[in-house]
């Protein structure tokens, strides 16, 4: 077994990986990247890339299907699975390369290719050819698809986004389970592209919207395009020769079994920390036996052992396991010093259509007493009905004090666009007022933005002449 002694050493060669890489060289050249796998991101194999490109191609057969309301009329629209597919793969395969690329362009002592196990807190084993002392040690193993048993009974029929990209055409019918992220992107794209889908929910959660008015409004406009139960009752999957059988009781209240070609489960991954050998270390781990880790530093319990990207298991998006891998590459990099980072402000966006997007703080963090709500639908809004996309709630949230923004959730039109400006107004920390003296074009979806900032100023201004009021009475009295 070849033995090596290295700086820093990081498991596994993703989004979290590579930044982690780029970040810890610049203090030393001492550094291994120990991979498993293919190298490529997840969002370039099987995540955001490929699905985006799926999307695209429903998107335009949807946009063809519905030019009737501006008086253009279109022959019958056809999709051609097979030519829909090879697209996503071929493009799919285009980013890749680049990810490959950027691989290739590192060093080629810092690769080691074989799974990462721990011996101690400074020793890794990889596979049965190499011992590895490291002095700091980076996790940045990624996260991998979970099954539910129930829908294990689907058999080879099984899939998730990790195989939907390899098929050659499309099929008939998918039952997608896990109304997230993943499967509402994927449910509604498959939809547009005349698959036969029905989306089956478990908890009433509509891609993670946390706002209950949206959420609803969120839903029953999903289904005004494709069958969709946030609250499914699923009795039973049945794996036959070329398809999978499906008892569940519909959203009329009645049992009923349909056959589908596939089951797409998009119902959460885990994080790949399983197999590292942590059982070997003494680290703090949560509820799901993942360390646990500081957001500013990235540091586990174990000070020179550091967490990034998917395989933390908390903010499972591309950008922040390139900030987390930052921060950790450069912490490893250079400890024992080991500096606090402020986090950006939080910002997910989902591309379904109307399109998803979160701002700021959470419901749950915020105290719901000391904010004031500004709000607006999209169902009026001027260059929304131009465009014949009028269908949509935001909702902004401001300190009912300080008037300073916090937070906003929005379905609706452009939401991945009007989602970057407020999250570029809460990483200011801006008021209200001060997104308001911001310049608003005219005809423009953002200006729908500045009709819920009005409602959120407005409410704000009769606190600011309540309270100077309620201090006078009380001095009276």
């Amino acid at each position: 077994m070849e033995k090596r002694s290295v700086d820093v050493a990081i498991i596994g060669s993703g989004t979290a990986g590579m930044a982690a890489l780029r970040a810890a060289t610049q203090h030393t050249n001492n550094v291994v990247l120990i991979e498993a796998g293919e190298y490529g991101t997840t969002c370039a194999r099987v995540g955001c890339m490929p699905s985006k490109l799926l999307i695209a191609a429903a998107n335009a057969a949807h946009e063809a299907r519905h030019t009737g309301q501006f008086g253009v009329h279109t022959a019958q629209v056809e999709v051609d699975g097979k030519a829909v597919m090879a697209r996503v793969q071929q493009e799919r395969d285009r980013f890749v390369g680049f990810v490959l690329e950027s691989v290739a362009g590192f060093n080629a002592k810092h690769h080691i290719q074989g799974r990462a196990r721990f011996k101690d807190e400074h020793t890794l084993l990889v596979d049965d050819h190499s011992e590895i002392t490291a002095q700091r040690i980076i996790i940045a193993t990624g996260s991998r698809q979970v099954f539910p048993a129930l829908l294990k009974a689907a058999g080879a029929r099984l899939i998730s986004n990790d195989e939907i990209f390899e098929l050659p055409d499309l099929p008939k019918s998918v039952a997608v389970f896990g109304p997230g992220v993943i499967g509402l992107e994927l449910g509604q794209a498959l939809s547009r592209l005349g698959v036969n889908v029905k989306v089956f929910g478990r908890s009433g959660s509509v891609a993670n919207i946390e706002d209950d008015e949206i959420r609803d409004y969120a839903e029953k406009t999903f289904n005004e395009e494709f069958y969709f139960d946030a609250k499914a009752s699923v009795t039973r999957l049945q794996e036959q020769e070329d398809h999978v059988l499906i008892d569940f009781i519909n959203l009329e209240g009645l049992a009923v079994q349909e056959r589908f070609d596939y089951v797409l489960a998009a119902t959460g991954r885990q994080a790949n920390v399983d197999q590292l050998g942590l059982d070997n270390i003494d680290i703090k781990l949560d509820s799901k036996a993942v360390p646990i880790f500081d957001t500013s530093t990235m540091k586990t319990s174990i000070q020179h052992i550091f967490m990034a990207g998917d395989a933390n298991n908390s903010l499972t998006l591309l950008h922040e396991a390139a900030d987390e891998g930052t921060i950790a590459g450069h912490n490893a990099g250079l400890y024992p010093l080991v500096k606090q980072h402020e986090r950006r402000a939080p910002l997910t966006v989902v591309f379904t259509e109307p399109q998803v997007a979160a701002v700021g703080e959470t419901l749950a963090e915020l105290n719901r007493s000391h904010v004031v709500i500004g709000q607006v639908s999209f169902e009026s809004q001027g260059r929304s009905r131009v465009m014949g996309k009028n269908k949509g709630l935001l909702k902004v949230y401001a300190n009912k004090d300080s008037g300073e923004f916090l937070r906003a959730e929005m379905f609706g039109p452009g939401a991945e666009h009007l989602a970057h400006l407020l999250a570029w107004a809460r990483q200011q920390r801006m008021t209200i007022a001060q997104m308001l003296s911001m310049p608003f074009y005219h005809p423009v979806i953002e200006e729908g933005l500045r009709t819920a900032l009005r409602d959120a100023q407005s409410q704000l201004s009769v606190l600011k002449i309540e309270q100077p009021t309620t201090r006078l009475l009380s001095q009276v009295l």
